[in-house]
C-alpha cells in the first residue's frame, strides 16, 4: 500500500455528536440538533459567518475533550466551553488535512487547524490555553451546503 493509499483509508466514519452556534459576540453557544450550512459563508445564524474565508465552521474531536479534561484534572468538559461549532466522533479529524468531507448533506473543505485563543483560559480555567493546544480540532470551508443533524455521518469523499 502506497503513501496516497493509507491517506485515504479510514477504518469507518466519523459521527456528529454536538452542533452548537452563536448569534452574537461574547454570546454562550447555543445547542441545536440540527442547522443549515450555507454554502461558501458557514452555518445559518452563527455570527461567524466568513464569506469566502477559510474559518467558516469549527470542529473538534469527543477523543480531544477527554485529553483536555484530563490535562485540566477534571473528568469531562462540556464541549461549549470550546466554542467549537461541530463535535464529533469516531474521525480523525487531522486526518481530513488537504481533503473534503460530506457531513450531513453538506460538503465541506478542510481549511487548518482551529488553535485556542486565550478565551480558552477564561471558559476552562487555569491552564485551559495550553490544555487546548495540539487539541483545538479544525477549520473548514462549506463548499455545498445541506442540512446537518446530530448523529450524521462524517466521511472523506
Amino acid at each position: 500500500m502506497d503513501f496516497k493509499q493509507l491517506h485515504d483509508q479510514f477504518a469507518r466514519p466519523g459521527k456528529v455528536k454536538t452542533i452548537t452556534f452563536r448569534p452574537k459576540r461574547l454570546e454562550p453557544v447555543q445547542f441545536t440538533r440540527e442547522i443549515m450550512a450555507l454554502k461558501d459563508l458557514g452555518l445559518e445564524g452563527d455570527r461567524y459567518k466568513n464569506p469566502g474565508g477559510d474559518r467558516q465552521v469549527t470542529f473538534i474531536q469527543t477523543e480531544h475533550l477527554k485529553a483536555i479534561a484530563s490535562y485540566l484534572g477534571k473528568e469531562e468538559i462540556d464541549p461549549a466551553l470550546t466554542r467549537r461549532n461541530i463535535v464529533v466522533q469516531g474521525i480523525n479529524l487531522l486526518a481530513l488535512k488537504g481533503k473534503r468531507f460530506k457531513i450531513g448533506e453538506a460538503l465541506m473543505e478542510y481549511s487548518g487547524e482551529c488553535h485556542p485563543c486565550s478565551r480558552m483560559e477564561e471558559s476552562l480555567g487555569h491552564g485551559g490555553y495550553n490544555a487546548m493546544r495540539g487539541h483545538g480540532g479544525i477549520t473548514a470551508k462549506v463548499i455545498e451546503g445541506g442540512l446537518i443533524r446530530e448523529g450524521d455521518d462524517v466521511y472523506p469523499v
